[in-house]
């Protein structure tokens, strides 16, 4: 009896949009937990929303993810095809531009996770930051990485609010997750309904 396992619940997350790297040299870990994350969303039913590309970070995601039965969209500007050679598999956007791409993903998505990436995961992040700054939305953000990847990025903004530059209530808007189910739950307790 106690092997059977119980279905997660529901998530109150229709879409999780995912930032991350593509490039094909990283280390093999960084693969790994975005295969996890790509899982874990598909367990729980919450659709994947990324770049639409096949390799790196982005493709591992999303194929676990699709592999296993979950939802994915990708969003690709068509300059990118060749270079992120889009995962054929799962429904895709081709846009024509980077600014459609994150309009579209940001649009798409109910919350943010951020793994490990280069200079285009971190700016797509601090941009998404910067509009929860500014009062464009509402919606949570969690970093997530296994070895401290992100740990200088939250040095670097308890220094920012250390200056003044932005007020401490604004740090728990987004968290640093060592886990692909922590990171979930943590933007599933942060998310924010807003009734219009």
């Amino acid at each position: 009896m106690d092997d059977i396992k119980k279905p997660l619940k529901a998530s109150r997350l229709g879409s999780i949009c995912v930032y991350c790297g593509a490039s094909g040299t990283v280390n093999e870990k960084y693969i790994r937990l975005a295969e996890k994350l790509g899982r874990e969303l598909a367990s729980r039913d919450i659709r994947l929303v990324y770049g639409g590309g096949g390799v790196g970070l982005m493709g591992a995601c999303a194929r676990a993810a699709h592999e296993r039965g979950g939802e994915v969209l990708g969003i690709m500007p068509r300059f990118l095809l060749q270079k992120e050679r889009i995962y054929t598999e799962v429904e895709h956007r081709i846009v024509d531009d980077m600014h459609t791409r994150k309009m579209m993903m940001f649009e798409e998505a109910d919350a943010f996770i951020v793994l490990p990436g280069g200079i285009g995961t971190l700016e797509e992040a601090v941009e998404i930051l910067s509009w929860a700054r500014l009062g464009i939305h509402a919606k949570p953000m969690a970093f997530l990485d296994e070895d401290g990847f992100w740990e200088p990025f939250f040095q670097l903004l308890d220094r920012i609010i250390e200056g003044g530059f932005i007020p401490e209530d604004f740090r728990g808007a987004l968290v640093h997750c060592t886990t692909s189910a922590e990171a979930i739950t943590a933007l599933e307790d942060r998310r924010v309904v807003i009734d219009l």
